[in-house]
C-alpha cells in the first residue's frame, strides 16, 4: 500500500509542456530558459518536475539551497543547476556535485575562492547577483567596483551569468520602478563585463517579467510560477500542472440527534439530515484550516461539496448531501476545479503558499496524457 492509494498530487506533463511552450513563444530562439525547481519544485516534487523540464529542453534549473541541488544530482538530473542561496558552508559539496552558486557579496566570493584554492579548482562557474532594488541579496551599485577589481585578478572562478531580481514586475502601477531596476542592472553589468574582458549571460526577468517586459529578456530568463500554471496577465489562461486528489474514506448520513461534526463541534447537521464524506487529507497535507466550515468546496463526481466542520490534521469532512458519493470516489482538492487561485483568494494569499504547503508524504504522480 502506498500513499497513492489514498492521496496523490498529479503532475500533468502535457500541461507543463503547454505552459513551457507559451513562455518559450514570448522569447527569441537564442534566449535561454532557466526553470526554478526550488522548494520541492513549488511543491510539485523537485526530482519529478526537474526531470520533466530537463526533457522539455530547459537550459538551466535553479534551486534555493545546496541540499536541493544535491538531491537532483543524486536522482540523475544532469542539467546545469544554479543555487540561489548558496551560503558559505557547502562549497565543497557544490564543487563535488557540479552545482553553480549565486554570489551576492564579496565575503561569499572570498570564502568560495579559499575553498577553490584548497581543492586546486580553477574556472569554477559562479553567478553574480546584483541588488537593483529588491534589497534582499546582491551587490549594491556602490560595491560593484570592488567586485570588479577582485574578479579581474581571480583565476579560480568564471562568471557564467550576472543577474538581478524584479520586485514588482506583475504590477503595472509600478512599472517606473521596474524600469529603474532594469537600468541599474544594465549599468552594473556593463561595469562587470568591462572588468572581466568577456560577456557572461544576463538575466533579470521572472515569470511576470517574461510576460510583461519581453524586450528585456537579454540572454536568459527565469521561469518560476508561470511554468506551474499561474499567469501575471489578466485573460491569459495557463494550465495548472498540479492536481491534489484524494479518495473518500467513509460516507455517512447524520440526523440532528446525532450531534455535531468534528473538532470543536463546529459542524452542524441540517434539519433534514446531512451526508458527509471523510477524506484523508488535512492541514498537514496542505489544506489550510481556514478552508474549513464551508469556506471552500472541493469537487466530488462533478459536484462541489463544501467542507463541514474544522479541518483536522490528517482528514477533513465534506457535505455531500444530494451528491452521488461512495467510498473510494476521487475528490479534487485543487486542480482545474477548484483552481489553486480560487483557494488562494479565499485565504487571502498567493498560489505559491498553497502549492509549497503540500508535504512530501503526498505521492507525486506524473500523468502523461
Amino acid at each position: 500500500m502506498t500513499n497513492d492509494d489514498f492521496s496523490r498530487l498529479e503532475l500533468s506533463l502535457p500541461a507543463a509542456q503547454r505552459n513551457y511552450r507559451y513562455f518559450r513563444s514570448l522569447l527569441e530562439p537564442s534566449t535561454r530558459m532557466l526553470v526554478l525547481v526550488k522548494a520541492n519544485a513549488y511543491g510539485h516534487g523537485a526530482v519529478e518536475f526537474a526531470g520533466m523540464m530537463q526533457a522539455a529542453g530547459a537550459d538551466y534549473l535553479a534551486v534555493a539551497l545546496p541540499v536541493e541541488g544535491i538531491e537532483l544530482r543524486k536522482a540523475g538530473i544532469s542539467a546545469p543547476v544554479l543555487v540561489l542561496t548558496a551560503g558559505t558552508d557547502f562549497f565543497r559539496e557544490m564543487i563535488q556535485y557540479r552545482l553553480e552558486p549565486s554570489i551576492p557579496n564579496i565575503s561569499s566570493l572570498k570564502a568560495l575562492v579559499e575553498v577553490l584554492k584548497a581543492t586546486e579548482v580553477r574556472n569554477f562557474p559562479i553567478h553574480i547577483k546584483l541588488d537593483t532594488g529588491m534589497h534582499r541579496l546582491g551587490f549594491m551599485p556602490g560595491e560593484i567596483a570592488e567586485l570588479c577589481e577582485y574578479l579581474a585578478n581571480c583565476p579560480y572562478v568564471k562568471v557564467i551569468s550576472c543577474f538581478s531580481h524584479l520586485a514588482v514586475a506583475e504590477d503595472p502601477s509600478q512599472d517606473a520602478f521596474t524600469l529603474g531596476q532594469v537600468a541599474l542592472f544594465e549599468k552594473g553589468f556593463s561595469q562587470l563585463e568591462k572588468a572581466l574582458g568577456y560577456k557572461p549571460l544576463r538575466h533579470i526577468l521572472n515569470s511576470a517579467g517574461i510576460e510583461r517586459f519581453p524586450q528585456y529578456q537579454f540572454d536568459m530568463v527565469r521561469l518560476g510560477i508561470g511554468i506551474y500554471g499561474v499567469s501575471a496577465l489578466p485573460g491569459v489562461s495557463l494550465d495548472p500542472v498540479a492536481s491534489l486528489k484524494v479518495k473518500v474514506l467513509q460516507v455517512k448520513t447524520l440526523v440532528p440527534s446525532d450531534g455535531t461534526i468534528g473538532y470543536g463541534r463546529r459542524g452542524h447537521i441540517a434539519e433534514g439530515g446531512t451526508t458527509i464524506a471523510t477524506i484523508p487529507c488535512g492541514y498537514a497535507d496542505g489544506i489550510n484550516r481556514h478552508l474549513g466550515n464551508g469556506a471552500a468546496s472541493f469537487s466530488v463526481n462533478g459536484h462541489r461539496a463544501p467542507t463541514i466542520g474544522n479541518i483536522c490534521m490528517d482528514m477533513c469532512m465534506l457535505d455531500v448531501t444530494g451528491i452521488p458519493c461512495q467510498v473510494g470516489d476521487t475528490v479534487t482538492v485543487f486542480g482545474t476545479d477548484p483552481t489553486i487561485g480560487e483557494l488562494a483568494s479565499i485565504l487571502g494569499t498567493i498560489p505559491y503558499e498553497i502549492l509549497t504547503s503540500v508535504p512530501r508524504r503526498i505521492e507525486r504522480v506524473i500523468v502523461r496524457r
